[in-house]
């Protein structure tokens, strides 16, 4: 088991964001983290990646106890993560921003000249070739994911989450975004993937876990969950 919530919550004065979340990741996965708007899927990221301390319940990653540790130190252990609002590092270069997630998020020090090597390889990866010198305030929306996505693998993670990478995006560049997502599964990361695009999500989940006003309400294969009548009457619709 690489991922392990147990029983989770976070509330926000009078307002429970997340109520006992429960759900397990082996390696391998690809969970779709689904749910309507304040639903808890962002909450639920922030509190397995330590930029929340749950209220109750523990985290375990590779069978030791996270919760609650620092960001940084949970990112060294092995979990990366994406946001929905990207924030580059704007007068920088794009390999000096993914250079700031290998120097300072990786696991292991390694000199600058290694690290640039790696990160050229990494901006190479994600479809950003060509682009190394480029500051990233000039990127538009879709370069912009492909760098906040290349700053979270520099990190070396087991586990990334993917914080809805497909907003915004047209068909055709949605279609770029899966491949993608494919290809860093295929590269060895687990992944746990929020996404409102249920086309998206449908084609690259091994499994669907379901948020309604901070509860699970359904978990399993994604046939199977879409056609649970819970799910259609919270999040799909008729």
């Amino acid at each position: 088991m690489l991922l392990e919530v147990n029983g989770i919550t976070k509330s926000f004065g009078g307002l429970v964001a997340v109520n006992n979340l429960q759900f397990n990741v082996d390696k391998g996965d690809v969970i779709g983290l689904i749910g309507p708007n304040g639903s808890g899927k962002t909450t639920s990221f922030n509190l397995i990646s330590g930029h929340l301390r749950p209220d109750e319940g523990r985290i375990l990653f590779n069978g030791t106890d996270i919760t609650g540790l620092k960001t940084h130190k949970i990112c060294r252990r092995g979990i990366a993560r994406t946001f929905q609002l990207t924030k580059p590092f704007g007068g920088m270069t794009a390999i000096q921003n993914v250079m700031v997630g290998k120097l300072y998020g990786g696991k292991s020090a390694e000199n600058v000249k290694k690290a640039e090597q790696s990160c050229r390889r990494i901006l190479e990866f994600v479809g950003l070739e060509g682009k190394e010198s480029v500051e990233a305030h000039t990127f538009g929306t879709v370069d912009r994911k492909r760098l906040e996505i290349a700053r979270a693998l520099a990190t070396e993670p087991e586990l990334l989450l993917l914080d809805e990478m497909m907003s915004g995006l047209t068909p055709t560049e949605m279609e770029q975004a899966l491949k993608l997502v494919k290809a860093i599964s295929d590269s060895g990361v687990t992944l746990i993937v929020v996404e409102h695009v249920m086309k998206a999500i449908m084609n690259i989940s091994s499994k669907l876990v379901v948020l309604n006003y901070g509860e699970k309400i359904a978990e399993g294969n994604p046939q199977e969950v879409v056609s649970d009548q819970k799910v259609v009457d919270a999040y799909l619709g008729e």
